[in-house]
Protein backbone atom coordinates (compact mmCIF):
# COMPACT_ATOMS: atom_id res chain seq x y z
CA UNK A 1 0.00 0.00 0.00
CA UNK A 2 1.19 3.66 -1.00
CA UNK A 3 1.77 5.97 1.76
CA UNK A 4 1.44 9.44 0.41
CA UNK A 5 1.53 11.94 3.40
CA UNK A 6 1.60 15.87 2.81
CA UNK A 7 3.91 18.26 4.83
CA UNK A 8 1.68 21.41 5.85
CA UNK A 9 2.86 24.23 8.22
CA UNK A 10 1.39 26.95 10.56
CA UNK A 11 3.05 29.95 7.57
CA UNK A 12 6.14 30.18 5.56
CA UNK A 13 9.38 29.81 7.04
CA UNK A 14 8.51 27.46 10.45
CA UNK A 15 11.20 24.54 9.52
CA UNK A 16 8.40 21.93 6.77
CA UNK A 17 11.67 20.85 4.98
CA UNK A 18 13.19 20.46 7.79
CA UNK A 19 10.61 18.61 8.99
CA UNK A 20 9.94 16.64 5.68
CA UNK A 21 13.80 15.49 5.64
CA UNK A 22 13.54 14.32 9.35
CA UNK A 23 10.39 12.08 8.38
CA UNK A 24 12.37 10.77 5.21
CA UNK A 25 15.12 10.37 7.13
CA UNK A 26 13.36 8.01 10.09
CA UNK A 27 10.96 6.58 7.02
CA UNK A 28 14.71 4.67 5.39
CA UNK A 29 15.35 3.61 9.11
CA UNK A 30 12.54 1.77 9.31
CA UNK A 31 13.37 0.15 5.53
CA UNK A 32 10.54 1.96 3.57
CA UNK A 33 12.72 3.53 0.21
CA UNK A 34 10.99 7.05 0.58
CA UNK A 35 10.83 10.16 -1.85
CA UNK A 36 10.44 13.81 -1.44
CA UNK A 37 8.21 15.91 -3.09
CA UNK A 38 7.75 19.84 -3.78
CA UNK A 39 5.59 19.99 -6.29
CA UNK A 40 5.81 23.71 -6.47
CA UNK A 41 8.61 25.70 -5.35
CA UNK A 42 9.52 29.49 -5.26
CA UNK A 43 12.67 31.25 -4.61
CA UNK A 44 15.53 29.65 -6.43
CA UNK A 45 19.33 30.11 -8.42
CA UNK A 46 20.17 29.42 -11.56
CA UNK A 47 23.13 26.76 -11.72
CA UNK A 48 24.43 24.85 -14.96
CA UNK A 49 21.97 22.75 -14.39
CA UNK A 50 18.85 24.68 -14.21
CA UNK A 51 16.84 27.06 -11.65
CA UNK A 52 17.85 24.81 -8.49
CA UNK A 53 15.05 25.49 -5.43
CA UNK A 54 16.87 24.22 -1.81
CA UNK A 55 13.72 22.75 -0.04
CA UNK A 56 13.70 20.76 -2.97
CA UNK A 57 17.34 19.83 -3.20
CA UNK A 58 17.29 19.11 0.49
CA UNK A 59 14.07 16.78 -0.49
CA UNK A 60 16.17 15.02 -3.21
CA UNK A 61 19.33 14.52 -0.79
CA UNK A 62 17.19 12.68 1.89
CA UNK A 63 15.37 10.49 -0.44
CA UNK A 64 15.96 6.92 -0.88
CA UNK A 65 15.94 6.82 -5.14
CA UNK A 66 18.78 8.64 -6.87
CA UNK A 67 16.41 11.00 -8.89
CA UNK A 68 16.35 13.79 -11.08
CA UNK A 69 16.04 17.28 -10.05
CA UNK A 70 12.51 17.71 -12.19
CA UNK A 71 11.15 14.25 -10.77
CA UNK A 72 11.27 16.02 -6.90
CA UNK A 73 10.18 20.17 -8.04
CA UNK A 74 8.13 19.72 -11.33
CA UNK A 75 6.77 23.81 -11.16
CA UNK A 76 9.90 26.05 -9.72
CA UNK A 77 10.04 29.89 -10.00
CA UNK A 78 13.23 31.93 -9.60
CA UNK A 79 11.62 34.83 -7.77
CA UNK A 80 10.74 34.13 -4.22
CA UNK A 81 7.23 34.91 -3.68
CA UNK A 82 3.70 33.60 -3.40
CA UNK A 83 3.69 30.92 -5.78
CA UNK A 84 0.17 32.54 -6.74
CA UNK A 85 1.72 36.68 -7.67
CA UNK A 86 4.61 34.97 -8.96
CA UNK A 87 3.35 33.01 -12.03
CA UNK A 88 0.49 35.37 -13.01
CA UNK A 89 3.83 37.95 -13.33
CA UNK A 90 5.30 35.96 -15.91
CA UNK A 91 2.25 34.13 -17.10
CA UNK A 92 3.05 30.57 -16.28
CA UNK A 93 -0.38 29.28 -14.35
CA UNK A 94 0.47 26.09 -11.75
CA UNK A 95 -1.51 23.64 -13.36
CA UNK A 96 -2.77 20.72 -10.94
CA UNK A 97 -2.61 18.08 -13.79
CA UNK A 98 1.44 18.95 -13.64
CA UNK A 99 1.47 18.78 -10.01
CA UNK A 100 -0.37 15.34 -10.14
CA UNK A 101 1.12 14.25 -12.67
CA UNK A 102 4.29 14.51 -10.90
CA UNK A 103 2.96 12.33 -7.90
CA UNK A 104 2.05 9.67 -9.71
CA UNK A 105 5.62 9.19 -10.85
CA UNK A 106 6.93 9.28 -7.55
CA UNK A 107 3.79 6.04 -6.92
CA UNK A 108 5.25 4.07 -9.11
CA UNK A 109 8.72 4.55 -7.42
CA UNK A 110 8.26 4.51 -4.12
CA UNK A 111 5.34 3.23 -1.57
CA UNK A 112 6.27 5.95 1.02
CA UNK A 113 6.41 9.62 0.22
CA UNK A 114 6.39 13.35 1.41
CA UNK A 115 4.90 15.83 -0.01
CA UNK A 116 5.86 19.39 0.79
CA UNK A 117 4.09 22.24 0.34
CA UNK A 118 4.14 26.18 0.10
CA UNK A 119 3.66 28.62 3.00
CA UNK A 120 0.81 27.86 4.94
CA UNK A 121 -1.91 25.82 4.18
CA UNK A 122 -4.27 28.24 2.36
CA UNK A 123 -1.75 29.23 -0.25
CA UNK A 124 -3.05 30.62 -3.47
CA UNK A 125 -2.33 28.60 -6.19
CA UNK A 126 -4.09 30.82 -8.26
CA UNK A 127 -6.97 33.71 -7.38
CA UNK A 128 -9.18 30.38 -7.80
CA UNK A 129 -7.35 27.47 -5.93
CA UNK A 130 -5.57 26.73 -3.11
CA UNK A 131 -2.79 24.18 -2.46
CA UNK A 132 -5.56 22.48 0.31
CA UNK A 133 -7.97 22.20 -2.43
CA UNK A 134 -5.26 19.92 -4.35
CA UNK A 135 -4.76 18.09 -1.45
CA UNK A 136 -8.32 17.56 -0.92
CA UNK A 137 -8.48 16.57 -4.78
CA UNK A 138 -6.07 13.85 -4.18
CA UNK A 139 -7.38 12.99 -0.19
CA UNK A 140 -4.46 12.94 1.45
CA UNK A 141 -3.15 12.61 4.54
CA UNK A 142 -1.71 15.41 5.98
CA UNK A 143 1.21 16.38 8.80
CA UNK A 144 1.37 20.09 10.26
CA UNK A 145 4.48 21.94 11.43
CA UNK A 146 4.67 24.30 13.82
CA UNK A 147 7.04 26.75 14.90
CA UNK A 148 7.18 27.20 18.50
CA UNK A 149 7.27 30.80 19.30
CA UNK A 150 4.86 33.58 20.10
CA UNK A 151 1.83 33.49 18.76
CA UNK A 152 2.16 29.52 17.37
CA UNK A 153 -0.68 28.26 19.39
CA UNK A 154 -3.37 30.15 17.56
CA UNK A 155 -2.31 29.57 13.87
CA UNK A 156 -1.67 26.12 14.70
CA UNK A 157 -5.22 25.22 16.16
CA UNK A 158 -6.85 27.30 13.00
CA UNK A 159 -4.74 25.28 10.64
CA UNK A 160 -5.34 22.29 12.38
CA UNK A 161 -9.00 22.93 12.36
CA UNK A 162 -8.96 23.83 8.82
CA UNK A 163 -7.50 20.69 8.10
CA UNK A 164 -10.23 18.39 9.83
CA UNK A 165 -13.15 20.44 8.52
CA UNK A 166 -12.56 20.03 4.99
CA UNK A 167 -13.04 15.83 5.73
CA UNK A 168 -9.47 14.94 5.80
CA UNK A 169 -6.89 13.06 8.09
CA UNK A 170 -4.70 15.22 10.32
CA UNK A 171 -2.31 12.34 11.38
CA UNK A 172 0.18 14.25 13.74
CA UNK A 173 2.54 17.24 14.14
CA UNK A 174 5.89 18.40 14.22
CA UNK A 175 7.00 20.73 16.56
CA UNK A 176 10.42 23.14 15.48
CA UNK A 177 11.88 25.31 17.44
CA UNK A 178 12.75 28.12 15.49
CA UNK A 179 14.33 30.19 17.70
CA UNK A 180 16.29 29.87 20.92
CA UNK A 181 15.47 30.18 24.70
CA UNK A 182 11.73 30.60 23.86
CA UNK A 183 10.14 32.08 26.64
CA UNK A 184 7.48 29.30 28.43
CA UNK A 185 8.23 26.77 25.30
CA UNK A 186 7.10 23.76 27.45
CA UNK A 187 3.95 25.41 27.78
CA UNK A 188 3.36 25.88 24.96
CA UNK A 189 4.26 22.27 23.99
CA UNK A 190 2.23 21.19 26.36
CA UNK A 191 -1.19 23.21 24.71
CA UNK A 192 -0.41 22.24 21.66
CA UNK A 193 -0.17 18.96 22.76
CA UNK A 194 -3.56 18.93 24.57
CA UNK A 195 -5.75 21.17 22.11
CA UNK A 196 -4.30 19.62 18.48
CA UNK A 197 -6.32 16.62 17.58
CA UNK A 198 -3.90 14.43 16.39
CA UNK A 199 -0.51 13.44 18.22
CA UNK A 200 2.88 14.93 18.23
CA UNK A 201 5.22 13.04 16.46
CA UNK A 202 8.11 14.75 17.36
CA UNK A 203 10.11 17.62 18.62
CA UNK A 204 13.60 19.19 16.56
CA UNK A 205 15.19 21.68 18.82
CA UNK A 206 17.02 24.69 18.26
CA UNK A 207 19.97 23.33 15.77
CA UNK A 208 21.40 26.71 14.85
CA UNK A 209 23.18 26.25 11.30
CA UNK A 210 23.35 23.20 9.06
CA UNK A 211 20.91 21.29 10.22
CA UNK A 212 19.92 20.19 7.33
CA UNK A 213 23.18 18.23 7.43
CA UNK A 214 22.47 16.78 10.34
CA UNK A 215 20.42 13.36 11.24
CA UNK A 216 16.84 14.49 11.97
CA UNK A 217 15.42 10.82 12.51
CA UNK A 218 16.00 10.20 15.67
CA UNK A 219 13.92 13.03 16.36
CA UNK A 220 9.87 11.99 15.40
CA UNK A 221 8.42 9.02 16.85
CA UNK A 222 7.69 7.12 13.42
CA UNK A 223 5.66 4.55 15.22
CA UNK A 224 3.15 7.01 15.88
CA UNK A 225 2.45 7.79 12.12
CA UNK A 226 2.51 4.37 10.99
Amino acid sequence: MIKTYFVTGTDTSVGKTLASCALLQAASKFGYNPVGYKPVSSGGKITSSGLRNNDALALQANSYFNLSYDFINPISFQEEAPPNIISKKIGKPIEFSLMSSGLKKLQLLSKWIIIEGAGGWFTPLSMDKTYADWVLEHRLSVILVVAIKLGCINHALLTAKSILSSGLSLLGWIANEIENDVIYKNEYLLTLDYMIEAPCLGVIPYLGLNKIKLFLGDYLNLSLLI
